[in-house]
């Protein structure tokens, strides 16, 4: 069950309209959080994508900071599903096999865009703009090559 959820928390793979009991308990899920959880899923999903060989040489993340992190996640996801939201969650997980990892992909986009709307990050997520060649995507517009 934990890699289940931790699995559904950073799914990425889009989806269509979600079934209404799927967004109940994402919205439910949502609604239960303050901004400083939300930041704290952000950094575990951070941690998590740390761990894929390609990319760990690019981020220090120490056993203790990941196991901290892991340890509040775990005791936030708890929390949430049997304490904040058990109804929405019997109802979503009863009609849709797939309500808890829509719900999931819901806050874990919320997570992300807490962070996504700092400048900083805005900045550093526009950098690569500085090395396109718009001549060439003018041309592909244009048909041309």
């Amino acid at each position: 069950m934990k890699k289940l959820i931790s699995a559904l928390i950073i799914s990425a793979s889009a989806l269509s309209a979600a079934p209404a009991m799927s967004n109940e308990l994402g919205s439910c899920l949502i609604d239960s959080l303050n901004g400083k959880e939300r930041k704290s899923l952000a950094k575990w999903i951070f941690f998590s994508m740390a761990a894929h060989p390609e990319i760990k040489s690019y981020a220090e993340v120490s056993e203790k900071d990941r196991l901290e992190s892991d340890k509040e996640i775990g005791d936030l996801v708890t929390r949430l599903l049997a304490s904040d939201c058990p109804a929405q969650f019997k109802v979503a997980s009863e009609s849709d096999p797939m309500a808890l990892q829509r719900a999931f992909e819901l806050v874990g986009q919320v997570a992300m865009g807490e962070l996504m709307q700092d400048p900083v990050v805005t900045d550093a997520i526009g950098n690569y703009s500085h090395f396109m060649d718009p001549q060439a995507i003018q041309s592909a517009l244009a048909g041309g090559q």
